[in-house]
């Protein structure tokens, strides 16, 4: 649904409860103490008290246990309604730059601490947790640096000030990017390896830190950035890194014109937040935002881990 759709179904906390019911609990609800699947009963309270039960709470017929569909998610606990959070997920799954924290707080009436902590539990949502395969086919892997205001010139400059990204793009698939705190052959190699499925075909510019890396691969194809070539055609296949660096291209323009400033501690949860819209791009903005609803369950993200991590 659109965000038109979304304001007119999701006014009641009722009727955001019930959606995040349905995605969650497609069997039914699950009871977070036990784990039985589908026997809970929906408490209610009677018409004449004066203390109403909050909606959503069930009652497990086995362990006879309370909870509600919120338990162990990124909601638990939270004092901010459902139906925002539910707007908040839209909005940052639609907006390919990016939803800043102040955006929110105008949009939903939170104030900023609150807006701020909650894009950061989506952003921890949208990532992938690990369970995703390894990127094959043709990879693309490309190096740069994002952040800060840079003082100075040339290439040490960059790393002095800026925070290195290195980012690995199936050819028309996934992206998977990381913060390093230093970029090396040293360092870069392990990740490569880890996150491509070896035999694999690997694409990157003539960067000396992917030497070495051809034992790993089905073929390892090297674009002479510093010699003026950008792109070049061996038969069938197109060897170039513009995959790469069309993403670092939405990437710089999201931080830079949406954020303005990314600190070191929490880019790696921006990169999750710009992989996640990445990966899903072909879908609706509907669609993107019911993945990232799914993607709530088990995770926990605590004021102060945030504002430490």
């Amino acid at each position: 649904m659109n965000l038109t759709e979304l304001a007119k179904n999701f006014s009641t906390e009722e009727a955001a409860i019930k959606f995040l019911e349905s995605k969650l609990w497609p069997d039914g609800p699950v009871c977070p103490k036990c784990g039985l699947v589908g026997d809970a009963f929906e408490m209610h309270s009677k018409p004449d008290t004066k203390n109403k039960m909050r909606p959503g709470l069930w009652k497990c017929s086995s362990c006879r246990k309370t909870f509600r569909v919120t338990v162990r998610t990124i909601f638990e606990d939270s004092h901010i309604p459902l139906h925002k959070w539910m707007m908040a997920i839209h909005l940052m799954s639609a907006s390919k730059k990016g939803m800043s924290a102040h955006q929110l707080h105008r949009m939903l009436g939170l104030g900023y601490r609150a807006a701020w902590f909650m894009a950061h539990r989506i952003r921890y949502a949208m990532n992938s947790g690990g369970t995703t395969t390894k990127l094959k086919g043709i990879i693309e892997a490309d190096e740069t640096f994002v952040g800060g205001k840079l003082k100075g010139h040339g290439h040490y400059a960059a790393r002095q000030k800026k925070a290195p990204v290195v980012t690995l793009v199936e050819r028309n698939g996934r992206a998977r990017s990381f913060h390093m705190e230093e970029v090396s052959s040293k360092n870069l190699r392990p990740v490569v390896k880890e996150y491509i499925e070896q035999g694999a075909s690997l694409m990157t510019d003539d960067s000396g830190l992917y030497s070495g890396m051809r034992d790993h691969f089905a073929s390892h194809d090297v674009v002479k950035h510093s010699a003026g070539e950008y792109s070049r055609r061996e038969g069938a296949k197109i060897v170039h890194t513009n995959t790469v660096e069309g993403y670092f291209s939405i990437l710089k323009r999201g931080i830079m014109g949406t954020f303005h400033h990314v600190s070191k501690q929490h880019l790696g949860r921006y990169l999750d937040e710009f992989d996640f819209r990445y990966n899903a791009r072909d879908t609706s903005d509907g669609e993107r935002a019911e993945l990232a609803v799914k993607g709530v369950v088990g995770k926990r993200l605590m004021y102060r881990d945030s504002s430490q991590a």
